[in-house]
């Protein structure tokens, strides 16, 4: 729900804030008081496109805050992993959209720089808002089968996501067969010069790591004498004594010493414990200095044999990535391209039944979803029908009419195997007809209305915003639009802009927008209204500049019918 906005230097709004709770909302004003421009904030901090225009003259920027309380563990689960929320609870969510006069722009939630994509995918859990690209969609059958889906997710949810998977796996083996056999002539051109890469790297036969242990026992024994004579001389002083007293024979003795002292001492004997530590410790350490020591030998046909092998696999590394890892690995892709090609049919055959298998799922997982969108179908036809019967109009009925295609011209998408469009019969004894071919610009408002109050359930936004409801219609009409708004914000909380005092008269809250000249400029201004106050913008919108008793008295009874 969205608990509060804030708005500042954005076109003509100079600074707004207001407080929102659950309910209906409405907001009225005179032609170009700024009604337009609340939404297009609203709709810029939900994510949309900036634009420095927006910018109000004279100003380094344009900010719009939204505060949103959520339980919604969709939307929570997503700021978590993005470290934007403390737990799954119900959690405050804070945003905010600033536009620099000078083209720069940024995102906040809950004070983190978010970009755009990121903060359009949280919002679109947050908040819906209506307006003419509703209209738009509703009139574009590609859009019509979203909005199936959309109705019936708890049936269709799971089975879209198996098509999709089917897809993909079908989609991959198809490019997969494509490929090779796009590449088999190719590559049968290119076999001798393969197999003679594969014979080349099998005849040298690296083993990984094999570069580096080579190098090092190269220049082990490049510097053998060196190597030789500095491990005789530690091994001599250390352990042997003749020039120097053997460091072995120092410690034996020190440890004698210190045993002795250690009757006496806790200290002295826990020395004496860390000597005899290291003494064994050095001991075990002679017999590995003389191993070293008496292996080192200079072999000029070793060295040779080494540095040539050394060689060959620089040569390989050079042609074949760099390193053995790389030449490893092209020796493996060599040997399954060499083995493709020498049975090209028979994987030709492989893959084409991998293919076939794939499709066959895929069919099958399509049908499945095809059968469940229809029961859907069925549901949403007669509650769709209700809703429009509510709204005036009577002898209304939806369609949704699935193409039907034979399994042979299948077109296969990550959708599935159906293409719906939404037909509508408005008056008795007509045949269904494309939405496009018989709404009215009245008419279609109505009936994005129907869509809205169903769908909304059932994808979990909690606040509506609608902008241009009301076009095309009044009278009774236009209280019959005001009603069902009133409905919908039972459930979710709705905020909407209109002209009309039948809509308006059904409000929780009433906000009127106007234009003020404040010095030498002109701000859009927003008011909430108490009772009064909302009587006589309604009493306005009812009858004019010219507010009477008679407009007034017919505004109090607008607001109490609308309220029984």
């Amino acid at each position: 729900m969205l608990t509060h906005l804030s708005i500042k230097d954005f076109a003509v709004i100079d600074s707004v804030s207001l407080d929102f709770h659950q309910g209906f909302h409405i907001f009225t004003g005179e032609t170009g008081a700024g009604k337009s421009i609340l939404i297009e904030a609203i709709s810029l901090a939900l994510g949309s496109r900036a634009d420095t225009a927006y910018v109000r003259s004279g100003k380094d920027k344009a900010v719009i805050e939204l505060s949103f309380r959520t339980e919604d563990p969709r939307i929570l689960s997503l700021l978590l992993e993005n470290e934007l929320v403390t737990g799954l609870s119900e959690q405050s969510v804070d945003i905010t959209r600033e536009i620099q006069a000078e083209g720069r722009n940024t995102c906040r939630i809950n004070g983190t720089l978010v970009s755009v994509a990121f903060l359009s995918k949280v919002c679109k859990g947050l908040a819906d808002i209506h307006g003419q690209y509703d209209h738009q969609s509703l009139l574009d059958p590609e859009q019509h089968l979203l909005l199936l889906d959309a109705y019936g997710s708890s049936e269709i949810k799971e089975l879209a996501k198996a098509v999709a998977t089917d897809y993909r796996d079908y989609a991959a083996r198809k490019h997969e067969l494509s490929h090779f056999l796009k590449q088999k002539d190719d590559t049968e051109k290119q076999r001798d010069f393969m197999a003679f890469q594969l014979k080349e790297i099998e005849e040298i036969a690296p083993r990984l790591y094999e570069d580096e242990e080579l190098s090092e026992s190269i220049s082990v024994m490049q510097n053998s004498e060196l190597i030789h004579n500095r491990l005789s001389e530690a091994y001599q002083i250390l352990f042997d004594g003749t020039e120097f007293p053997s460091a072995l024979d120092g410690m034996s003795r020190s440890l004698h010493l210190l045993e002795e002292a250690g009757a006496y001492s806790q200290d002295i004997r826990s020395f004496a414990a860390a000597l005899n530590d290291c003494f064994y410790r050095i001991d075990d350490l002679r017999s590995d200095i003389r191993k070293a020591k008496e292996s080192v030998s200079y072999q000029p046909e070793e060295l040779d044999r080494m540095i040539k092998r050394l060689d060959s696999l620089e040569n390989l590394k050079k042609k074949h990535g760099g390193t053995l890892e790389k030449v490893l690995t092209q020796r493996e892709e060599l040997q399954e391209a060499l083995t493709k090609i020498e049975d090209a049919d028979g994987y030709t055959k492989k893959l084409s039944q991998e293919l076939a298998d794939a499709q066959a799922k895929l069919t099958e997982s399509s049908s499945a979803l095809s059968h469940a969108r229809k029961k859907v179908a069925l549901l949403m036809e007669e509650r769709i029908t209700k809703e429009l019967q509510e709204l005036h109009f009577k002898d209304a009925a939806l369609s949704v009419s699935f193409q039907e295609k034979e399994e042979s011209d299948l077109i296969y998408s990550e959708k599935g195997m159906d293409s719906v469009e939404f037909l509508l019969v408005t008056n008795k004894g007509e045949l269904p007809k494309p939405l496009v071919k018989v709404a009215s610009g009245g008419e279609i408002s109505r009936i994005m209305l129907a869509f809205k109050s169903v769908i909304g359930d059932y994808a979990g936004i909690p606040t509506m915003i609608f902008d241009e409801i009301d076009s095309g219609i009044s009278g009774i009409t236009a209280s019959v639009v005001g009603k069902k708004l009133r409905e919908i914000s039972k459930k979710h909380q709705v905020l909407c802009i209109t002209h009309l005092p039948q809509i308006a008269a059904f409000s929780d809250r009433h906000y009127r927008i106007e234009k003020a000249t404040v010095g030498e400029r002109t701000e859009s201004q927003v008011k909430a209204l108490d009772h009064m106050e909302k009587v006589s913008e309604i009493a306005r919108l009812t009858g004019g500049l010219q507010i009477t008793d008679t407009t007034l008295k017919n505004a109090e009874e607008l607001i109490a019918e609308a309220l029984k």
